[in-house]
């Protein structure tokens, strides 16, 4: 009996340590990493989410661009890092969709991680080079078809929702257009821009900006309806590629066995933040729609996309060497 006794005040001890810990929690600064260079909608969510949980928790949540391996260097360091809560990643699908079509990854998307929270999710737009001469994607595939040497896609990095989707039009069309992958959407939208690159598929949010002052076309976006910013651009499937969908979405991770006072405390922190009129003002105009989710409901969204990503992936045959 004592033995049952010792056993039970060690635990209920570990418990209140743990407890006060997550109470106490953050008592440093936060580190958020964002696994691409600076510019695309992955680095625009996190820096916007690091505000508002540094006014809201009292510490400073730094984001930190750790860019490489189609995401994989950073979201690895996080993997590897301490689980106490002071090194968080912010990821979009790349996450899931990487390891389906490369050999080997450094990490285990389901064991390596916890799941925080669902940040929210974006449409997609097909955007090219003003100069290229399609108004819409099908005049694009079809330059593409007759100009095979003078079309060209840059994406953010190998298995993001943009090259996915990318490769899935790429199939549909039966066509082989060059994809050249960046170190995140900042570079390959630089590219684009310069016309060294004909088009890319890219979350609104960091292109929007660019199509409304002429220096991207829209040709197609990905969702199933048009969107209310573009309400003249086609989705791709009216442009001949019927019931496709893809969307990007952003979540909040920490390394594998983050506690669970911890995660649950982030989890509405970041629930309110997503509510919050910060959010809504830098995101919103431009087709975010915010989630905040926790970590339950994103574990099972996860998994529903693992199994939406491995089927476009096999589809496709998509495989890099």
């Amino acid at each position: 009996m004592d033995q049952w006794i010792r056993l039970l005040t060690v635990t209920l001890l570990a418990l209140s340590s743990i407890a006060a810990h997550a109470q106490s929690y953050p008592d440093r600064p936060v580190r958020i990493v964002v696994p691409y260079v600076p510019g695309g909608t992955v680095d625009l969510v996190a820096r916007v989410l690091a505000q508002r949980l540094s006014e809201q928790m009292g510490q400073p949540f730094v984001v930190e661009n750790r860019a490489g391996a189609s995401g994989s260097i950073g979201s690895d360091a996080v993997a590897k890092a301490t689980a106490d809560g002071y090194t968080l990643l912010v990821q979009s699908p790349t996450l899931i969709a990487h390891p389906l079509m490369v050999k080997k990854v450094p990490y285990d998307v389901i064991k390596d991680f916890t799941p925080i929270s669902l940040l929210g999710s974006v449409p997609m737009v097909v955007a090219a080079y003003p100069g290229v001469p399609a108004d819409n994607l099908k005049q694009f595939l079809d330059l593409a078809r007759t100009k095979p040497k003078e079309i060209s896609f840059g994406t953010s990095a190998i298995g993001s929702p943009m090259h996915v989707a990318q490769e899935a039009i790429k199939h549909g069309a039966k066509l082989d257009i060059p994809i050249i992958a960046y170190r995140g959407t900042g570079a390959a939208l630089n590219d684009v821009l310069g016309g060294q690159v004909s088009a890319i598929i890219d979350a609104i949010p960091s292109s929007a900006a660019h199509i409304n002052s002429g220096k991207l076309k829209a040709l197609a976006v990905t969702t199933k309806t048009r969107i209310p910013s573009l309400p003249n651009v086609p989705t791709v499937a009216e442009s001949g590629f019927p019931g496709f969908e893809l969307v990007s979405w952003y979540g909040l991770w920490g390394p594998g066995k983050l506690p669970e006072a911890i995660t649950k405390r982030l989890a509405e922190e970041t629930a309110r933040a997503m509510r919050s009129p910060l959010v809504a003002e830098r995101l919103g105009a431009q087709a975010f729609i915010p989630s905040g989710a926790g970590p339950t409901e994103f574990s099972n969204y996860i998994t529903k996309e693992i199994a939406v990503y491995a089927r476009i992936v096999r589809d496709a045959n998509i495989q890099i060497d």
